[in-house]
């Protein structure tokens, strides 16, 4: 089944924890701190790979969850690094948050995205002595890796797209210009997924064609197939419309191309700025000199009008020439995401803590700094405990918390952790 948008959980690994230890060696004395850092949490990396066509990978498993660092050891080692978790997507896939926020546009073959970022291995005591204090008995936890929630949307890169009504015989088309086997049957939506074939047209040209679904009136706002699989039209230079011009149509021909024309232009502005020929299909069948006539008398000075058949193969090496030197005119699309959900980054003074008292009559503390330094601080260890405390009292923490009313034996609660406050 393809796939082609997905919501995934990744997590990157925790940093390891600084070890707390002591030289002992002969003739020194004093000994000294030895304790080594913790090592780095392994980072989760989206890879464009070009031999995937779909997210179907991601269907079944939808939570990733990477390597975290190795503890640090005595004798001042460090703690190996973890591995980093690297996912691969096919080309074409677009990154967002969970809130739809553009991050990353995948579409070069190892092209790479950092989705989450491993925390930083915990200092070891080594790393706190000074001249006051030569033998720390702390050390730092590691860094917590960064968690998030993506949206994988897969946006396929052809060079060309097929577009046009069920039945219209595009499949057939493809399966005649290129080695794809879609689907091909006698009723509407044969085709349930995009199928993309390398058109070759001699040794030094070819391109990629897309056979999208049929689209209906509707598709733009959702209806049937269309909404769905439009994504994947957005990055197609050359579109190709193929029209059923047999007395058979379930409509007369332009009717269906002013429709089709209108929900690409309701879906995405520029579809109908980009090159389009008409491929009039179905020359095999009764009716079609008629109704080639009325199309080129209405469309024919705005459009080049090809009479082909897809299943004998009439006129398609003409047809298919001429896209080629549109193509070759035609710069390649990047995606480009709509202006309100580009990323921007806005650098402002952060506050080093925010102090709100919850229903319970707890003292809520947050703030990146002070939350980040509690999770790195071993609580079960009075001197780490101290050095936090001292740090507490440098960033004002102390005095913001006895302006804000806090009386001793009152709960204060910073990540997740409650203190009972005290002079």
């Amino acid at each position: 089944m393809f796939c082609d948008y997905v919501k995934i959980f990744v997590k990157a690994g925790d940093g390891g924890d600084g070890a707390v230890a002591f030289r002992r060696e002969k003739y020194v004395p004093l000994g000294g701190p030895a304790g080594g850092d913790g090592g780095r949490g392994a980072s989760v990396i989206l890879v464009g790979d070009a031999s995937l066509s779909t997210l179907n990978d991601f269907k079944y498993r939808r939570h990733y969850k990477a390597q975290r660092g190795a503890n640090g050891m005595s004798k001042n080692m460090s703690g190996a690094w973890g591995e980093d978790m690297r996912l691969a997507v096919p080309l074409g896939t677009v990154v967002k948050d969970e809130n739809g926020v553009f991050l990353a546009d995948i579409s070069h073959q190892g092209q790479e995205f950092m989705a989450a970022r491993g925390g930083r291995g915990g200092r070891g005591n080594v790393r706190f002595a000074t001249g006051k204090e030569k033998a720390p008995a702390y050390a730092e936890k590691g860094e917590p890796g960064q968690e998030r929630t993506l949206v994988l949307e897969l946006k396929l890169i052809a060079d060309v797209g097929l577009i046009g009504l069920p039945n219209a015989g595009k499949s057939t088309l493809l399966s005649k210009i290129s080695a794809a086997q879609p689907k091909i049957a006698n009723y509407p939506f044969t085709t349930l997924e995009p199928n993309l074939g390398m058109v070759r047209l001699d040794d030094e040209n070819s391109f990629v064609a897309a056979d999208l679904p049929g689209l209906i009136e509707g598709a733009a706002s959702g209806i049937g197939l269309g909404h769905r699989f439009l994504r994947h039209a957005e990055r197609n230079r050359v579109l190709i419309h193929v029209l059923d011009l047999s007395e058979y149509a379930e409509r007369p021909p332009y009717e269906s191309f002013t429709l089709i024309n209108e929900e690409l232009s309701l879906y995405k502005e520029d579809f109908l700025s980009r090159p389009m020929v008409i491929a009039a299909n179905k020359a095999d069948m009764p009716g079609f000199a008629e109704n080639l006539a009325e199309l080129k008398a209405k469309v024919g000075e705005r459009y080049e009008i090809f009479p082909i058949s897809a299943l004998t193969g009439a006129g398609i090496k003409d047809l298919l020439w001429r896209v080629k030197e549109l193509l070759d005119e035609t710069p390649i699309m990047a995606y480009i995401p709509p202006a309100e959900t580009v990323k921007t980054t806005v650098v402002r003074a952060e506050e080093p803590f925010v102090i709100e008292r919850d229903a319970d009559g707890v003292w809520q503390v947050t703030g990146q700094r002070v939350e980040k330094l509690v999770r790195m601080t071993d609580l079960n260890n009075d001197d780490a405990v101290l050095r936090m405390q001292r740090i507490f009292v440098q960033m004002g923490l102390e005095n913001a918390l006895r302006e804000a009313g806090v009386e001793p034996g009152d709960t204060v609660s910073i990540a997740g952790n409650e203190f009972e406050y005290a002079e």
